[in-house]
């Protein structure tokens, strides 16, 4: 189960060091369900090739079924194939918050005309998630515009615009 908090942003957060950076290539087979392949490649490490499905959000938004697994290069290069269209560039660098919470924030595209920002916070509980104040470490301000569960606001939907 992915349980997680999402926001616009305008860059990356000032003040706060990433622990992790990686660069990512993700398409999608299909939205709704959610079926999408991506390219993790963590600066200074490995790469990982990666299937994901995910079912449908619960109706606030903060949660949803997640299934991942690590595929073979040979079945990522014909599934990339079978999209037939240019994959979604991405960066994301994490940065780690009290109480073991990290903040992902992500360039989506960039230097491309629709290039945006965007920050999740994963949670263990929906109970963490909604009790949860960005103010509490420093980011109400970065973390203003919540986009938690609102139409328009996922990856999926950005693919349509874009690439459908």
């Amino acid at each position: 189960m992915e349980i997680e908090r999402k926001w616009m942003v305008l860059g990356w957060p000032r003040g706060l060091r990433p622990v992790r950076t990686h660069i990512m290539d993700q398409g999608y087979l299909c939205v709704r369900p959610t079926v999408r392949i991506r390219r993790e490649a963590l600066e200074g490490g490995p790469t990982a090739l990666v299937l994901c499905f995910k079912g449908a959000p619960d109706p606030t938004g903060l949660s949803r079924p997640e299934v991942e697994t690590e595929i073979s290069p040979e079945l990522f290069a014909q599934l990339e194939a079978l999209i037939g269209k240019p994959l979604i560039r991405k960066e994301r660098r994490s940065y780690p918050l009290p109480e073991g919470l990290v903040l992902e924030v992500n360039e989506v595209d960039p230097g491309q005309p629709g290039g945006f920002f965007y920050a999740e916070v994963e949670f263990p509980t929906e109970q963490a998630a909604r009790a949860w104040d960005p103010g509490s470490c420093g980011l109400g301000r970065y973390l203003a515009l919540e986009v938690t569960g609102q139409p328009g606001a996922s990856m999926g939907e950005y693919w349509e615009k874009t690439r459908g």
